[in-house]
């Protein structure tokens, strides 16, 4: 543990200074004397955008003591991460979206899929003046994105929400324009739900041509940004974003009929339920449309990419003992942050698959 909490300073201490420089602003310590690595051990890794935040978190709490290695970890999109994954130009990736067999096959070294957190797809939305509850029932938050239906006030969207006084207002569609793994969690269960989704169009992926002249985001703060600012808009974000700008989330209704909102403690029962029923050897576990009767229907896994073996002992052992901490200490700070904390039976198998690594 001595040897993690000093990698996690490291970690911080970049960290802050991208986060630092992305504002304008200058860090008050000293970066070169807390993210190079005595020992001359540098990880980096790179992916998804949505556990960016989690990974920084947990990495804050341990900036402390003086590192023996040195971490870096850059969120460009789950598609890219992938790539960067195959292509070995990182030691660790991380996805969304897990791998595909034909991506895990072109990984010379092996690649071993790591569930550390988990996460909601929420639909967060724009409409100054209305207060309540928004109620979308399954075929109508499809045919939003089908660009379908394109007002606030159509007779499908005033029937689950007769009390809101919705207005007359264009619907602004708010997606990803980069490969995401969001968007493929997203567009697996609309064309889950919707088979025509998935047969006709637009699809099921990480990038898509949206219809109805969907507005662009990069990343899933991207997105979220394009929501507070234009009303009218509604579109797909991890929860912890939506949250952290204060954006009002649609009620969605799942495959039992019911309408249920965001929420952590249903999110970790549907994986659970789901993990015992059917989890696969290689951790790739996706739960596009749960049947459970308090399920939240958007709820996916996100995963840590780690290659089966390592040309040096040292970064095996720096990885597995800072994701072995994710997978137990971590926890209760991903549900403090919005995340959903990952069932145990999740963290039993997540932990047998680290141990392969060498």
């Amino acid at each position: 543990m001595t040897r993690f909490l000093g990698v996690t300073r490291a970690v911080s201490a970049l960290f802050v200074s991208v986060l630092l420089a992305a504002c304008g602003g200058e860090s008050t310590e000293s970066t070169e004397s807390t993210a190079d690595s005595p020992t001359g051990l540098h990880i980096t890794g790179a992916g998804a955008t949505f556990p960016e935040p989690l990974y920084q978190e947990w990495i804050g709490r341990y900036n402390a003591e003086q590192s023996d290695a040195r971490f870096s970890y850059e969120g460009v999109g789950s598609g890219e991460g992938v790539k960067r994954f195959i292509a070995e130009t990182v030691d660790f990736g991380a996805s969304d979206s897990a791998m595909t067999d034909e991506q895990m096959a072109q990984v010379s070294r092996g690649a071993r899929l790591i569930p550390v957190t988990a996460g909601m797809v929420v639909l967060a939305y724009n409409l100054p003046g209305i207060d309540g509850e928004l109620r979308l029932p399954r075929d109508v938050y499809v045919d939003i994105f089908k660009g379908r239906i394109w007002k606030w006030d159509d007779p499908r969207i005033v029937a689950a929400n007769p009390d809101l006084g919705l207005p007359s207002k264009l619907i602004q569609t708010v997606v990803r324009g980069d490969s995401s793994g969001t968007t493929f969690v997203f567009t697996n269960h609309l064309g889950t739900i919707k088979p025509a989704w998935r047969n006709e169009g637009p699809g099921v992926g990480t990038l898509l041509d949206w219809p109805g002249g969907a507005m662009t985001g990069t990343g899933n703060e991207g997105v979220a940004h394009k929501i507070k600012i234009s009303h009218g808009s509604i579109g797909y974000v991890e929860y912890f974003f939506a949250k952290r700008l204060g954006l009002p989330m649609a009620t969605l209704q799942n495959q039992a009929g019911n309408f249920v909102k965001p929420d952590a403690a249903s999110g970790r029962r549907t994986l659970e339920a789901a993990a015992a029923e059917r989890m696969p050897e290689n951790l790739r576990l996706f739960v596009p449309d749960p049947d459970a009767p308090d399920a939240y229907p958007i709820v996916s896994l996100s995963w840590l990419l780690l290659y089966g073996a390592y040309p040096e002992p040292e970064k095996a052992a720096a990885l597995k003992a800072a994701v072995t901490w994710a997978l137990n200490e971590g926890q209760p700070i991903a549900e403090a942050l919005g995340y959903i904390p990952l069932p145990t039976n999740i963290v039993s198998a997540a932990t047998r698959a680290l141990d392969t690594i060498r």
